[in-house]
């Protein structure tokens, strides 16, 4: 549909999950030029993928429009806008399969998703995530707050809980980390520093010393306040090891050593983990952070 004299709208659309597969979220923000105040759109499913949720929120964010609209899609999911621009069409010559003869994934949805578009001129943008776009950010604060809340540290008398930390002072480029180990009665205290460092490899050290503290192969909780911690233990490192330790953009991955011997440790053990929100965090965080503090001070 290419036409000129139609209403104008812009909508920034995200997609969460977690655990992922699992329970998931989207949301869809609408920018209109006449209005000040954002309109907002959210929903959760209860068992589902990032990717299909990313979907949801492209489709529910076109269906709220009752008629044909000129619209600038913003999504940080590349799987998204490169199949709504590249693939779709061939998709759609193929029935619906891929070149391999096998059904395309979400089919459900891209489906959804191409009867919304033709109603509408639609231009689909790719922006980074979590680089400061106030309306990408809000989105995904939406989606986020779809997930369902559970209530950290897990009550789970048969696994060893750990609880980390990292404290970084940006002018003496110093760091600390901290540890609060838990095993039912048990609790052990563990900390250190280095020197021209960074906060995110002070998560990590803190990831990993607690690791290697252990002995009895039994479930690990982790708890971190990082989700680049989280995200790339289990994200983020399948992608590195199949480009030999490259990010997408062909950069050397930082901290490759610490993720390496990171990763070594988890492979012995079932670890499960979980990000705590800043804002109200257990005891046990704020013990560890505090351990964090005094370690990189005495660095």
């Amino acid at each position: 549909m290419k036409t000129s004299n139609i209403p104008q709208i812009t909508i920034y659309t995200d997609g969460a999950c977690h655990p992922n597969p699992g329970p998931g979220g989207w949301a869809a923000i609408l920018l209109k030029p006449d209005q000040n105040e954002p309109q907002e759109f959210a929903g959760a499913e209860s068992h589902t993928t990032n990717n299909r949720m990313e979907l949801r929120a492209a489709a529910e964010g076109l269906r709220s429009l009752s008629e044909p609209h000129r619209v600038d899609v913003y999504t940080d999911s590349k799987y998204l806008r490169q199949g709504i621009t590249e693939w779709l069409p061939n998709w759609e010559q193929r029935n619906w399969q891929t070149m391999g003869k096998k059904d395309v994934k979400n089919k459900d949805l891209w489906q959804t998703l191409s009867g919304q578009q033709a109603r509408h001129e639609v231009y689909w943008h790719w922006v980074k995530g979590h680089a400061g776009n106030k309306w990408n950010e809000r989105a995904d604060k939406l989606a986020v707050a779809q997930l369902p809340q559970i209530k950290l540290p897990l009550d789970d008398e048969n696994a060893i809980h750990i609880f980390t930390a990292a404290s970084y002072l940006g002018k003496s480029k110093k760091g600390g980390w901290g540890v609060i180990m838990r095993y039912r009665e048990h609790t052990k205290t563990l900390n250190g520093h280095e020197t021209k460092t960074s906060g995110n490899r002070m998560h990590i050290q803190s990831a990993i010393h607690g690791l290697q503290t252990v002995k009895r192969s039994i479930p690990i909780h982790i708890y971190t306040s990082s989700d680049y911690l989280r995200d790339g233990a289990t994200r983020w490192v399948n992608g590195w090891q199949n480009r030999d330790w490259k990010t997408k953009d062909g950069k050397a991955v930082s901290h490759k050593e610490l993720w390496q011997i990171l990763i070594g440790l988890t492979s012995s053990y079932q670890v499960s983990w979980h990000v705590i929100p800043k804002n109200n965090p257990p005891q046990e965080m704020g013990e560890a952070k505090t351990l964090a503090t005094d370690a990189a001070k005495q660095g």
